[in-house]
């Protein structure tokens, strides 16, 4: 059986409903974070070198990271569901969307957040310095990043009900994780009506309710 080693609020949470979309059985075995620090625990070390999350395993094998992980269940298991056929103009913007997710649209909400992160890190005789610091670099730089994300973001959603084109894929999936994150890290600005009517869809699916239901989905604050 497939085994999900899902940290919470983690981007394990697209691997759930990538599963449930699939009809596949598994396992969860949970991992809490650290209350202050927000990191995975070191037990999930045990499980990969890197001990982060999302990993699965199958069997003898182990897969980490996302998006080798779509590929992996999407190519075994998928029978030619949630991609598009190959040669075609959806498969190259599937392709594109798998790995821009996490390429290229994760990285400025990660610094975002961590960023959020440093003055409650602080000791609070410098935090002031710190938080004047962190929202001089979000604002100057960070944000203007993940406006830039977002605009394109809508602007693609304006050709296509889905990222890859008129039918659902494993790329909506994949990018559901950094439009949700930018949406709880209050990123929305200007219109974004298709990306608030993308969110609506896939939170309306049975599969992304059944995962949800099962993994406790959220985004860290």
């Amino acid at each position: 059986m497939i085994v999900v080693h899902h940290l919470e609020a983690s981007r394990s949470q697209r691997v759930l409903w990538l599963l449930e979309e699939l009809g596949l059985e598994y396992e969860i075995r949970p991992y809490k974070r650290d209350p202050k620090t927000h990191l995975a625990p070191a037990s999930l070390k045990q499980v990969h070198p890197l001990g982060k999350s999302p990993v699965i395993t199958d069997g003898d094998v182990t897969v980490a990271e996302s998006g080798a992980i779509v590929e992996y269940l999407v190519g075994k298991y998928g029978k030619g569901r949630l991609i598009p056929p190959e040669g075609t103009d959806a498969r190259m913007r599937y392709t594109f969307w798998l790995h821009y997710a996490e390429g290229s649209a994760m990285p400025p909400l990660l610094l975002k957040f961590v960023f959020q992160m440093m003055p409650k890190q602080s000791p609070f005789w410098i935090r002031p310095v710190v938080q004047a610091i962190s929202r001089g670099v979000c604002s100057n730089f960070v944000d203007p990043q993940v406006a830039t994300h977002m605009h394109f973001w809508e602007e693609s959603l304006s050709k296509s009900r889905w990222f890859a084109g008129d039918e659902f894929t494993a790329a909506d999936i994949m990018m559901s994780f950094p439009v949700e994150l930018a949406q709880s890290r209050g990123g929305y600005t200007g219109e974004v009506s298709r990306l608030q009517a993308f969110l609506s869809a896939i939170r309306e699916r049975p599969a992304y309710q059944r995962a949800a239901q099962r993994g406790d989905f959220r985004t860290l604050p």
